[in-house]
């Protein structure tokens, strides 16, 4: 069994926690992909069926890091930076989710092909993003298994009142900007103080400064049902999943307002998490996924 990529003990300050993503990065597999003339950065860890990893808004693939270990047992992870995220190319003008969800299918069907039935998990706006793009995918005669949406955005639903947010955009003051940013973490992300830790704040931070697609428009629209819809009429299984203490829905109204009536999703609350739940309860995160991508899933000989 390889080494696992994080440590049993997570880094107490900036340096080591940069010194830990780097390192992290170092391991994966990265291929660029062209889609649609846009180009697309994947990272790539694990064997096994292929489950496509998407990010949130202000994201990248480090919004998956504490979950790689894992999840990579079981399947062949991809991590994408979609476009206009993290290392990948600025989407094309005039930029849109729509835009966005053709281009990530596109870079799939040219990465994994057209006919290779996908798993694919996102988070936050990536949860929004992902449906369309699996809706595309399934539009043009792709295939896709099942899928997994965490704390999605686009459902159109009540958010609880949270904190005000911070501007940390245009700070010179590093140490200013990073008190900004750790403001925000607890504002939106993370429900317990104790898990802003350093390396949540230095994988928000490197997310939050490559970030140059802007999703905020699309959260509180109601732009998820239509996908939804169409992945139900292909019998494309959909589980939906937030923290307990998510601010970004109200779980106990949200879920079973999408799911009724409908046989082929399923919603589900992790207790103690926040918005970004798969990194503050990475193992009740991971066995959710692990036991949702194993429903029908042909069986080794």
């Amino acid at each position: 069994m390889p080494s696992p990529l994080l440590p049993n003990t997570l880094p107490s300050t900036d340096a080591d926690a940069r010194a830990l993503i780097a390192a992290i990065d170092a391991r994966l597999e990265h291929q660029r992909v062209s889609a649609d003339g846009h180009e697309i950065v994947f990272r790539r860890i694990g064997s096994g069926p292929p489950l496509v990893l998407v990010h949130g808004g202000h994201g990248s693939w480090l919004h998956w890091v504490r979950n790689l270990d894992a999840l990579s047992r079981r399947h062949t992870l991809w991590l994408p930076d979609m476009p206009g995220y993290g290392d990948s190319g600025p989407l094309a003008s005039p930029p849109s989710l729509e835009r966005l969800a053709r281009v990530l299918a596109a870079a799939l069907d040219g990465l994994l092909g057209a006919g290779t039935p996908l798993d694919l998990a996102g988070f936050s706006f990536g949860g929004l993003a992902v449906a369309h793009a699996a809706a595309c995918r399934l539009e043009q005669g792709g295939a896709v298994r099942r899928v997994a949406l965490l704390g999605t955005s686009g459902h159109g639903m009540l958010r609880r009142g949270r904190v005000k947010m911070l501007d940390w955009k245009g700070l010179e003051d590093e140490a200013a900007r990073d008190r900004h940013l750790r403001h925000n973490l607890g504002a939106l992300m993370l429900h317990d103080a104790r898990h802003i830790d350093a390396l949540a704040l230095a994988l928000h931070r490197q997310a939050c400064l490559q970030t140059r697609f802007r999703s905020k428009g699309y959260a509180g629209r109601a732009m998820l049902a239509p996908a939804l819809d169409l992945l139900d009429a292909h019998g494309v299984p959909v589980l939906l999943a937030w923290g307990a203490h998510d601010v970004t829905a109200t779980p106990q109204q949200t879920g079973p307002a999408l799911v009724a009536g409908r046989a082929s999703r399923r919603w589900q609350v992790l207790p103690g998490a926040g918005h970004w739940v798969q990194y503050e309860r990475p193992a009740q995160t991971e066995a959710l996924l692990e036991a949702w991508f194993a429903e029908g899933a042909p069986q080794p000989l």
